[in-house]
């Protein structure tokens, strides 16, 4: 492998797209990467790729992608569906795989993908960067230090915003089918959890509801009407350890939408929130963004807020806001790859976090309480 880490991105459409948007403004930024190869489900597009992104290779075929010399990194930015196989190919070509979450379309698929890959060598990382945040990492080490003495509580809200005018658009149409595992559940769920696990530990229990509360939503390009299956909002109580923790995850808020996890301790509190001044997030698929986090602190009875944000450091700070997790996931991934360390979400990080969605979905058709499998 040469010094630099040689990229490929399968998904890295010209038009529009996650890859476009975070994936290369943040490859573009790190002196560690180099961006040789994009592929695309058709040739025209494939080109026209390469030469907007400055990539050398344009592929059709995801396995030639895989399999090309000048690739060390193959970084999948499909619709979940497709997940699976793709990963299968680069694995197979003995590349780094980083696909974006969630990791596949089911838990049984993670299941098989997880063994694959610890038969296979490189690093494999599943893209769940919330917890690259600056706020949720100085929030992890406040936890660690003691600041908020010992946590009792988490409250967890979040909401995604509606796209203009009320409507979808066709590309973000499929993840209204519950079928596709690309909806409020997976996407909302995963990128919101898994910073709350990061920062408190496993969720070991829960109970949970899901449901549909907007039936139906119109495709902004042809107007049609299509039936909503995939649930729009969550709520659970569970429990990480001896912390309870609550939370409401809402899909297509018209107004304010927005993040907030409050930690509550023995001896104070930890807030983070962003505010949506700066543009509401939206439907996409890197789900709720949360490089815009704020990190306020309060210790004692009736103490002060306190803003513990930390400064962004440049190149990061001038990158669009939906590149900068991911971009510091990157530079983490360029460690590891170089000292064999292992600080990025893995392919079995992935695993566990599809286990939690499987025991919101048991404990809503059931009613049940659920244990979450270690």
């Amino acid at each position: 492998m040469s010094d630099t880490i040689r990229v490929g991105i399968i998904g890295a459409s010209p038009d529009r797209g996650w890859a476009s948007r975070a994936h290369i403004p943040a490859l573009n930024a790190l002196p560690d990467f180099a961006l040789t190869a994009v592929g695309t489900s058709r040739r025209e597009s494939a080109e026209q790729a390469a030469r907007l992104f400055g990539a050398e290779h344009a592929f059709t075929d995801a396995r030639e992608l895989a399999e090309h010399p000048e690739v060390d990194l193959v970084v999948i930015t499909v619709k979940v569906p497709a997940h699976a196989e793709l990963i299968r190919a680069a694995l197979a070509a003995g590349k780094h795989v980083y696909s974006e979450w969630p990791l596949t379309r089911t838990t049984s698929e993670a299941e098989a993908i997880v063994a694959e890959a610890a038969a296979a060598p490189g690093h494999h990382v599943v893209g769940l960067q919330a917890r690259f945040a600056p706020a949720v990492l100085r929030a992890r080490e406040l936890l660690a230090e003691g600041h908020v003495g010992e946590p009792v509580s988490a409250t967890v809200y979040s909401a995604r915003g509606k796209g203009a005018g009320g409507a979808i658009p066709q590309w973000a149409a499929y993840t209204l089918d519950r079928e596709n595992a690309a909806g409020l559940l997976e996407v909302a769920g995963g990128h919101t959890l898994d910073p709350l696990q990061f920062l408190l530990g496993d969720l070991t229990e829960l109970s949970a509801d899901l449901a549909v509360r907007n039936p139906y939503n119109t495709v902004v390009e042809t107007g049609e009407r299509v039936r909503v299956t995939s649930p729009d909002h969550l709520l659970f109580n569970g429990r990480i350890g001896d912390v309870v923790v609550s939370a409401h995850l809402h899909d297509a808020k018209l107004t304010n939408a927005h993040t907030r996890i409050e930690i509550s301790g023995t001896a104070g509190d930890l807030v983070l929130a962003n505010d949506t001044a700066s543009g509401a997030p939206g439907l996409h698929a890197g789900g709720i963004q949360m490089s815009d986090l704020n990190l306020l602190a309060s210790r004692g009875a009736g103490g002060t807020w306190q803003d513990l944000t930390p400064a962004d450091p440049e190149p990061i700070a001038s990158l669009p806001v939906e590149s900068r997790n991911v971009a510091r996931l990157y530079a983490s991934l360029a460690d590891d790859i170089r000292t064999g360390g292992h600080t990025v979400p893995t392919f079995d990080t992935g695993l566990r976090l599809h286990r939690v969605l499987d025991a919101i979905r048991r404990s809503a058709d059931s009613g049940a309480r659920q244990p979450i499998p270690a």
